[in-house]
């Protein structure tokens, strides 16, 4: 079968690919064409048909700057699928662009699957009525969504969080001098989280700071924060490594603050958007918290700096209260408890195998 999968984020990018794998597995003349990212590349190399790094605006002024890139996006997209002729397109995450493909599918009668559904519980609820519509067979990565599409009639299933399958067991020691920065995949947050997580580091001269840098940025680009600051390392490709040795980290709000948490890192969420963009965003989210980890357990695990409270000044002293003993013992439990909702492994094995019974029905 021939599937078009379209994600434009790092974190759908791996799940994708995972699930391509998983597909694999069971359909073995699967064609892949896709939007995605290195990851998805590795597993299916000719079907690229545009790259992550091309994609992805993070606020909503952002969004607005480069309207006339992303419909020029979804118009090649659109003509990409018209050619390959899919037996199913599989939308991953990414809901702006992908609830537009979803529509354009449901008028080209190909059925669409949605995997790692859009955060509709945090804001625009009335999106649900195009999933509703569009979207043949809708997966959920969060226990609390199922119900909360339940809600509003729509049968929502949920294998687990496709995250565990890609965290390792620690096989190492502790280093308690390293500390992990994450500061996010796009440009824009690495621009606005960066130079505060490098001024911290230039603040603790005595600890070692690990960069974790994603593939489609310019080293450049993290080279112009850290460049005089002799005790940060840039590397690529090296989390999983990283998060098994690491005392800490700073972490950009996103799939990595969940990614922390299951390596068992105590960290701070850090979040810094446009101002105008941040100030929309307090009228129209309607979350107590920001990062996953605090949104699963629905308390706060997880320490969040969000906008002017992300400073040097807190988080130097956010640091000190993280890593007292008795805060790292509470937070090690509820990581615990995390680990236990999010369920059981073998998730892209058992949504490929829904999603290919499903196509195989019609």
């Amino acid at each position: 079968m021939k599937y078009f999968i379209i994600t434009g984020e790092t974190s759908g990018d791996l799940h994708a690919a995972n699930l391509m794998r998983a597909i694999q597995q069971k359909d073995k003349q699967a064609q892949f064409e896709y939007y995605g990212g290195d990851q998805m590349q590795k597993v299916a190399q000719l079907g690229l048909k545009k790259h992550i790094s091309e994609l992805s605006f993070m606020g909503f002024v952002e969004v607005v700057k480069n309207l006339k890139t992303i419909f020029r996006n979804l118009a090649h997209c659109q003509k990409c699928i018209d050619a390959f002729l899919p037996d199913v397109v599989i939308l991953v995450d990414f809901p702006g662009f992908n609830l537009r493909m979803a529509k354009f599918c449901f008028q080209r009668q190909i059925q669409t699957f949605y995997y790692i559904s859009p955060q509709l519980w945090a804001w625009k609820e009335s999106r649900v009525k195009k999933i509703r519509k569009y979207v043949n067979q809708l997966y959920v990565i969060l226990p609390f969504e199922q119900d909360f599409y339940q809600k509003h009639e729509i049968q929502a299933h949920y294998f687990g969080n496709p995250i565990i399958e890609e965290i390792q067991p620690k096989n190492t020691s502790v280093d308690q001098d390293l500390i992990a920065l994450l500061p996010g995949s796009r440009t824009q947050e690495i621009k606005r989280m960066l130079p505060i997580m490098s001024s911290f580091a230039k603040h603790h001269p005595n600890k070692k700071f690990i960069l974790l840098a994603v593939n489609h940025i310019d080293q450049s680009l993290y080279q112009h924060f850290t460049a005089s600051i002799k005790n940060i390392q840039i590397k690529y490709n090296a989390l999983e490594e990283t998060l098994s040795k690491a005392s800490f980290a700073m972490v950009t709000s996103g799939t990595a603050t969940l990614q922390t948490a299951l390596y068992k890192v105590p960290q701070i969420v850090c979040y810094k958007a446009n101002k105008l963009s941040y100030l929309i965003a307090k009228v129209l989210i309607k979350v107590k918290y920001i990062s996953l980890v605090n949104l699963i357990l629905d308390k706060p695990c997880v320490p969040e700096l969000i906008q002017d409270e992300l400073n040097l000044k807190n988080l130097k002293a956010t640091y000190q209260k993280c890593t007292q003993a008795d805060v790292l013992s509470q937070t090690q439990l509820m990581y615990n408890q995390l680990r236990a909702i999010l369920g059981t492994s073998n998730v892209s094995e058992r949504v490929a195998d829904h999603m290919i019974q499903h196509i195989n029905k019609r």
